[in-house]
């Protein structure tokens, strides 16, 4: 029989949820303005269904894009408001520039700013009820770990950090060091009286997190075994960490390489290669239009702010670890890099002042679909790194080349995610996204990957 337990929603479930109820309040609300006032722009009835259809994509569209679906943003009204104003704005100037599948523009303008005023108050309210009601600690997964006491913040901090309403209440401790002793208000529960505690608490999850099984006593399996037949789920730490923050866990895979790394069928899938190198071809040359386009711009910048060559190139390592040279647009002063290579750091003061406009706007890399054309990089990959790093990283962190499976790529999982590479930790950061890429690649974790791009370039922030 299947125990009480308290309710919570997983972070699929919460997207899905604010997805679908953004949309539903959106038309709602336009559905009840056409029923009470002479509101004739907008309709939803038989005839035209199609409208409704393209507004609900856009919400969607645009949501994603402008960070409503991102969870830690999506718990703070003050962010909240900002995007939905964003989010508004563009979802109405492109259902208005679209009458082939939109209503035609009304006679009377001002049915535009309802429509628009309809927009904005329709998330807005449902928002401020999704952070009141639902984005609460009434709501939290409660967690309960299975796992040595060394391990336990690290742990904490990865699991909360993916997820606010995702919250480790308590830990059972398989090392026999120490006593255990509870830590930052998580709870040390006995092993002898695990089983009424986990009911009594409303555990809603159990996860073990015990490379090899290390820890795992046949007292403490046989209890899991009674937890799972009382309804209580139990799952491994790795997937969960997987699943919550779309990263590979490589420091907690240690060397089994296989069991970790079951990587995506569309690695050697021809139609979806093809595809992708079809929408290489496409973007690239999409990407150098515009650049054509702002090249007087940037030649101008560069003659005042940047005072020296415009492009530089520098040697990188690309699919199967063979090296290629890459082309940028130049961010730092002449001689960078005279007294030995280095990461570049946040606030650098190697990076000129128009510079950082072109990396935050992500204008430096499009020379890079020059190598893309060429076929020596991919639109979407793990960013290519110099082969200096690449011999110091893969001595330090398990399993680096194997990021060198996949052609590089202008952007991937890891720069939309992760911050600028400047230490071996944020290098290990990178990696776990590049791992989780070249596991999950698909069709729509590419789509996922450019719309993130898009944000990261409107809320300039690029690296």
């Amino acid at each position: 029989m299947s125990k009480k337990s308290s309710i919570h929603f997983d972070i699929s479930e919460r997207k899905v949820l604010l997805r679908i109820l953004d949309i539903a309040s959106v038309l709602s609300l336009l559905y009840g303005i056409g029923l009470v006032f002479d509101f004739d722009y907008f309709k939803i009835n038989e005839e035209h269904w199609v409208w409704s259809i393209v507004l609900g994509l856009y919400i969607a569209v645009f949501a994603t894009i402008f960070e409503l679906y991102n969870l830690q943003k999506a718990s703070k009204f003050e962010v909240v408001i900002q995007n939905i104003i964003l989010t508004s704005s563009v979802t109405v100037l492109f259902y208005l520039l679209t009458p082939f599948f939109t209503p035609e523009l009304p006679e009377n303008r001002l049915q535009i700013v309802y429509f628009y005023l309809a927009v904005n108050i329709a998330l807005l309210i449902w928002r401020y009820a999704y952070i009141s009601l639902i984005s609460t600690p009434r709501f939290n997964k409660k967690v309960l770990l299975i796992t040595s006491f060394d391990s336990l913040k690290p742990i904490i901090n990865s699991l909360h950090k993916s997820d606010p309403n995702y919250r480790v209440v308590g830990y059972v401790d398989t090392s026999t060091v120490k006593e255990s002793v509870s830590v930052e208000g998580i709870k040390a529960y006995q092993k002898k009286s695990l089983i009424n505690d986990v009911e009594e608490d409303f555990i809603s999850e159990i996860v073990v997190a015990l490379p090899n099984g290390k820890g795992m006593t046949p007292t403490l399996n046989s209890l899991l075994i009674r937890l799972l037949e009382k309804g209580t789920p139990i799952r491994e730490y790795t997937q969960v960490y997987e699943e919550n923050t779309r990263r590979v866990p490589v420091h907690h895979a240690e060397q089994d390489f296989y069991r970790y790394f079951p990587f995506s069928r569309s690695n050697q899938n021809k139609f979806y290669l093809f595809f992708h190198r079809v929408l290489d071809l496409l973007f690239s040359i999409i990407g150098l239009i515009f650049g054509i386009v702002i090249f007087p711009i940037v030649l101008l910048g560069n003659l005042f702010a940047n005072r020296g060559p415009l492009f530089y190139s520098q040697v990188r390592v690309g699919k199967n670890s063979k090296e290629f040279r890459i082309y940028k647009l130049r961010t730092m002063i002449v001689d960078a890099e005279k007294e030995g290579a280095r990461y570049a750091s946040t606030n650098d003061t190697r990076i000129t002042k128009f510079g950082k406009f072109l990396r935050k706007t992500r204008i430096d890399e499009i020379p890079q679909f020059i190598n893309v054309i060429k076929g020596e990089m991919s639109v979407i990959g793990p960013r290519p790194e110099r082969p200096v790093f690449v011999k110091e990283l893969s001595k330090q962190i398990p399993f680096y080349e194997v990021r060198h499976l996949v052609k590089p790529g202008v952007t991937g999982w890891a720069q939309v995610n992760a911050k600028y590479g400047a230490s071996k930790e944020d290098a290990l950061e990178k990696l776990q996204y590049d791992l989780y890429y070249i596991k999950r690649r698909s069709l729509f974790l590419d789509i996922s990957i450019v719309i993130k791009t898009l944000s990261t370039i409107i809320f300039y922030r690029g690296q």
